[in-house]
């Protein structure tokens, strides 16, 4: 397929023309003020030399003599030919020659207008006469007393003046030529260096870049936020303007005055390349991707793509309580199993008394968490949880205490968020608690009114360091190691985020064991959960 002309080619092109058009018409120009020049010069010299004609005593004295023209004509024909005129013509107050350059127009009456230097005046006009179209002037020869005797006329043919004018042509074109020799050097240099930065690209194709370019942009999914090298941001597309919060005006702002939060802040910063890094970014969950932009080996900045894994996170959370329900279904058949096998051997040794009492504790232990639990909390999520991570709990060795004093009775947190908060928070105290020595306790406290939450989750773990208690909330913090897809670090993240969505509260009390609690003010019926 034919490649259309670029861009750069197609400004050379324009420029050129233009320039070509410029020069010309400054040169047509620069000649008809010269050919006005020279006119008006034309006209100045046969004035000034008419002028000095009147005033000769020659003259007025060849006007006395019964023949003036034998005197007059060798006069006229020596001025003329060292002035370089093409003719002077002295006449007589009635238009009659006394001379002229051909000797066979002397007697005739002179063509031309003459009135005004038979008054006293001078005439100077452009007229065909008998030797051609001429720029002439006639003035009056007075005598001693002043009265005009006589008229003296001295013209320049145009035909002269015009090969004056042609003698200077070649000087005009030859700087013309030169004038436009410099220019398309010029615009030469500027097209190159515009076909470097365009990349030889026409303006269809770069109009038609452009429009995919920025319908990308708009219907892409994912955030794409480019930074410079100057730390400056130079294009934010819709979802990550979305993302981030982004005000209209932001490109072309420093990262530190985007309003953007940490941790992404100090990527966005340092440009350090990531790969698909979860951070929690006020209420959202987000997949970071960055990596530094190349083109020929020079660096243009830093690429980061941003993708949205709030809702993926919150199933995953959901997936995660759903698979810890059904890991203490199995503990709890297990167990029930083995109380069975243990009734029925009883049975079979001849003790059914033994066999009932065994079987009347271990039901009526069960039965009192779950009427605790079920009696104390209203929303079927958070008791099913609590049960759940009770049995989870008992079988890796920690006892799960929900405390006399847990009342939730009307908590407008919607269950998804109650599970992530509640979830998290004693997932990591069952974890806190493996650290330590038996005898392992957690105690869960949750009180709810008038919407609010209240929430304490203590474990009998062997407690973390004072100057932690500021990082523990940031993703990637974690005393576990890394394992799984996702990894750890996440679920103190979503507390925070969670907490930060319902402008609620969060204490850490490190007194050799560790104490969260957590405070979410009451929440409007109308508004539901939503801020």
């Amino acid at each position: 397929m034919h490649r259309r002309m670029s861009l750069a080619r197609q400004l050379f092109l324009l420029q050129l023309g233009v320039i070509v058009l410029l020069v010309g018409a400054g040169t047509v120009l620069a000649f008809l003020d010269a050919q006005r020049i020279s006119e008006a010069g034309a006209d100045r010299r046969v004035v000034m030399l008419a002028s000095a004609l009147a005033e000769l005593p020659e003259v007025r004295a060849a006007l006395a003599d019964d023949d003036p023209s034998r005197t007059l004509q060798p006069l006229a024909e020596s001025v003329r030919t060292a002035t370089r005129t093409d003719f002077i013509v002295f006449m007589d107050t009635d238009r009659t020659r006394y001379t002229h350059p051909n000797p066979d127009r002397i007697g005739e009456p002179f063509l031309g207008t003459v009135e005004p230097a038979l008054a006293g005046g001078t005439v100077t006009e452009t007229y065909e006469g008998t030797l051609g179209p001429s720029v002439r002037a006639v003035l009056p020869v007075h005598d001693e007393s002043g009265e005009v005797v006589a008229l003296v006329s001295i013209g320049v043919l145009q035909s002269q003046i015009g090969q004056e004018l042609l003698e200077r042509v070649p000087a005009l074109l030859g700087v013309a030529a030169a004038a436009i020799v410099v220019a398309a050097l010029g615009s030469w240099v500027i097209s190159r260096r515009l076909s470097r930065q365009t990349l030889g690209l026409g303006p269809v194709e770069i109009t038609r870049m452009y429009e995919q370019h920025d319908a990308v942009l708009h219907a892409v999914r994912e955030g794409l936020v480019i930074i410079d090298l100057d730390g400056r941001l130079a294009l934010a597309n819709d979802e990550a303007a979305r993302l981030l919060g982004l005000p209209t005006d932001a490109e072309g702002a420093e990262v530190e005055d985007l309003g953007v939060d940490e941790p992404l802040r100090s990527l966005l910063r340092s440009g350090e390349p990531v790969s698909d890094r979860l951070i929690v970014y006020r209420d959202r969950v987000l997949v970071v991707s960055s990596e530094p932009a190349i083109r020929d080996g020079r660096e243009l900045g830093v690429v980061t793509t941003l993708r949205d894994h709030t809702e993926l996170e919150a199933l995953s959370g959901e997936l995660d309580t759903a698979r810890g329900f059904a890991e203490a279904l199995r503990a709890q058949a297990h167990e029930s199993a083995n109380r069975l096998h243990t009734v029925v051997t009883m049975i079979e040794l001849g003790r059914p008394e033994k066999a009932v009492e065994f079987a009347t504790v271990e039901l009526a232990s069960a039965q009192q968490l779950a009427d605790q639990v079920v009696g104390s909390v209203e929303e079927p999520a958070l008791a099913a949880l609590l049960l759940g991570k009770a049995a989870q709990a008992h079988e890796k060795g920690v006892e799960l205490v929900i405390s006399d004093d847990t009342e939730v009775r009307d908590v407008r947190v919607p269950a998804r968020d109650l599970v992530t908060l509640v979830g998290n928070l004693v997932d990591n105290a069952i974890d806190a608690a493996l650290t330590a020595p038996p005898p392992r306790r957690v105690v869960v406290t949750a009180r709810g009114r008038d919407g609010g939450l209240v929430l304490e989750v203590a474990d009998s773990g062997a407690g973390m360091d004072a100057t932690q208690v500021d990082d523990i909330f940031t993703r990637g913090w974690t005393t576990k190691e890394v394992a799984g897809a996702h990894g750890h670090g996440l679920g103190l993240a979503l507390v925070r985020q969670i907490i930060t969505r319902y402008e609620g509260s969060v204490e850490v009390a490190c007194d050799g064991a560790t104490t969260f609690t957590v405070r979410l003010p009451p929440v409007p019926a109308a508004g539901g959960a939503a801020r």
